[in-house]
């Protein structure tokens, strides 16, 4: 959007209309990574999927481009440290808010990992993306999975899953180190009884790590989580539980034939690592791991100069 002036002075947002985005007849050659005219103009950007969901996605820099996917109940602002980092790096860095979340329409259907990997999808083909570097943190790792299972990596060049959810977060008879379901029913009762107080008590205990000795979170981490999660649907974040708990990502993982990065700490009371990153780096072939001690789940805050450098390095490489 580009800004006009109201009578009196203040600036007033203008969407990018038909009219306003004309092109003219000038030629222009563009810079390897940089993108058409009319696609730099749109700033607060959405893609309208084939069940008429809106997913709002933001867009940052010019070069390779980068698709982060975000956590439960949270939003593409979550990744604002590894994208300003990554996009003054050289990196075009793209967040969308998951369906339910967010900016993003709160539809009743449609909170399951098949949906938000297509959501994904819609998101890449409209947007036209080739040889992106895929991230997904904790339920995010999940779509990524997804996406790759059932999209697969034509338009993929590396992957990344950060305190990811993959394989499967539930215990069952075949993944005995899984969280049993009654620690899940205990966030769906949350959830319905009091959802703004569920998000300030993983906020401020096991997501960060604040509830560890000598652990030091600001209050503004924990009350952007907050702000995130009640910015989502009630529905979309009651369903999206057991999206990401009770969905099995091992055949998923299986089909990765790109680069792949995982990166998990070592004390993640949300998802804890031997279920998740140690399992599945061997379900991924070749799997980079790198295992981040003492650190919690929602490193992306708490270690972010750690993982930044680690990106880069893994996208550098």
């Amino acid at each position: 959007m580009r800004s006009g002036k109201s009578a009196g002075g203040m600036p007033q947002p203008r969407c990018a209309t038909k009219k306003n985005r004309k092109s003219e007849n000038v030629v222009h050659t563009l810079r390897d990574g940089e993108r058409p005219a009319m696609e730099r103009e749109i700033i607060m950007s959405t893609i309208t999927t084939k069940d008429g969901t809106q997913i709002y996605f933001k867009d940052w820099g010019e070069g390779q481009a980068v698709v982060f996917s975000h956590g439960w109940p949270l939003n593409a602002d979550s990744w604002d440290a590894q994208m300003q980092f990554l996009a003054a790096k050289g990196y075009r860095c793209l967040a969308h808010d998951r369906r339910g979340h967010g900016r993003s329409s709160q539809p009743w259907n449609g909170n399951d990992m098949d949906t938000y990997a297509d959501d994904l999808s819609e998101l890449i083909e409209t947007l036209a993306l080739q040889s992106i570097v895929l991230i997904g943190f904790s339920a995010g790792g999940g779509e990524v999975a997804r996406y790759i299972g059932r999209h697969g990596t034509k338009r993929v060049a590396k992957a990344a899953l950060i305190s990811a959810v993959p394989p499967l977060m539930l215990k069952t008879v075949a993944n005995p180190g899984g969280m049993p379901i009654a620690a899940f029913d205990e966030m769906r009762r949350g959830a319905i009884a009091d959802r703004s107080q569920l998000y300030q008590d993983i906020a401020a205990g096991p997501f960060f790590g604040a509830n560890r000795p000598g652990a030091k979170v600001s209050q503004g981490i924990i009350d952007s989580f907050w702000l995130q999660g009640m910015q989502a649907g009630a529905h979309n974040t009651f369903e999206c539980i057991k999206a990401f708990s009770e969905t099995d990502f091992s055949e998923d993982l299986k089909t990765f034939d790109v680069p792949t990065l995982i990166v998990h700490g070592d004390d993640d009371q949300i998802v804890p690592i031997g279920a998740a990153a140690l399992r599945s780096a061997k379900l991924v072939k070749n799997a980079m791991l790198k295992i981040y001690s003492g650190a919690p789940h929602g490193l992306a805050a708490t270690h972010k100069d750690q993982l930044n450098s680690d990106l880069l390095a893994f996208l550098e490489a």
